[in-house]
């Protein structure tokens, strides 16, 4: 009974070919491809232990905010001597500015790898996000958008993961967050039969190609999960499936969301379900050559659909 709760989601995925590309895509395309590319090629591998390129990512991506218009907070605090930064903008909110929907993507990468996928594939559409919807205008409750720093090992799941310090800043100033959205690894994926995995038992229930953008939350998370793929089915004509299921399943908590749980604020997950899918999850090979940006494109407008839809 509990496990036809929590897989039991709004709409269907989209099948069949997907529809040509609107010329507001393809420009969204290249800039998403511009972002990632200089985050994993230009700076490349980015974390504590490699502070030079950390440093270089964080400014690239307040420089990307602070073209919005909008102001660029900064969250600071060290780690082994080295200044890790948590970046911000929000978007206030004309009728309930209390209540506010965040968006979240790590722009650290793991040691090792340059981190196209994992997860200059999520920076980059948070900070295409947020230019559209500074375009857009504001909406009923406010948006916060952070660009999250110290998601990757060793500081995952730490008191030195970025996340968890928002969000335990956020519990501490009585912040109401109705929902948080994390973009993580959302720009891999694969036709082929038997591309993708899951964590037992999901398998017997779920599509054995990696073509989709999965929506995973825990059951406390459950109807946020719904009303986020709702939304995204209802937009965008792409796959996708999602998910509500104990935390301690493998990989359900992996990102930042998570530390939203730990101060039990709601939060889901949005991901191409990284290493369930992607043979080059924490590897030097997660290169910008092994990503779809034309399907990256098309996740990122239903995305910003979503966003628009909690915040009203």
């Amino acid at each position: 009974m509990a496990w036809g709760s929590w897989l039991k989601m709004p709409g269907r995925s989209h099948s069949g070919p997907l529809e040509p590309l609107s010329p507001e895509a393809q420009e969204l395309s290249r800039a998403l491809e511009h972002d990632v590319r200089v985050l994993s090629v230009d700076i490349g591998e980015r974390n504590v232990g490699r502070p030079e390129g950390l440093a270089r990512a964080a400014e690239h991506v307040e420089q990307a905010l602070g073209r919005s218009g909008l102001r660029v907070g900064v969250q600071r605090y060290e780690v082994a001597g080295v200044e890790c930064k948590n970046l911000e903008v929000e978007l206030m909110g004309r009728e309930r500015p209390n209540e506010i929907v965040l968006v979240g993507a790590h722009y650290d990468s793991a040691p090792g790898t340059p981190g196209a996928d994992d997860n200059a594939s999520g920076t980059a559409a948070l900070l295409q996000i947020a230019a559209r919807l500074v375009r857009r205008g504001p909406l009923a409750r406010s948006v916060r958008l952070v660009a999250f720093v110290n998601e990757e090992p060793p500081h995952f799941q730490t008191a030195d993961m970025g996340s968890w310090r928002h969000a335990k800043r956020a519990r501490e100033r009585g912040e109401q967050i109705v929902a948080m959205l994390s973009l993580e690894s959302i720009g891999y994926f694969s036709d082929a039969e038997g591309s993708q995995k899951y964590p037992p038992p999901l398998g017997f229930f779920y599509p054995s190609r990696g073509d989709f953008i999965g929506f995973v939350g825990n059951p406390a998370s459950k109807e946020l999960v719904r009303r986020a793929l709702g939304a995204f089915r209802e937009n965008a004509r792409f796959p996708s499936e999602g998910a509500a299921v104990p935390g301690l399943l493998p990989g359900v908590g992996w990102s930042d969301h998570w530390a939203f749980w730990q101060e039990g604020f709601p939060a889901i997950m949005i991901t191409d379900t990284a290493p369930f899918r992607n043979p080059h999850y924490h590897a030097a090979s997660d290169t910008p050559e092994r990503l779809d940006f034309e399907r990256l494109a098309r996740v990122v407008l239903g995305v910003e659909h979503v966003v628009t839809e909690l915040a009203r």
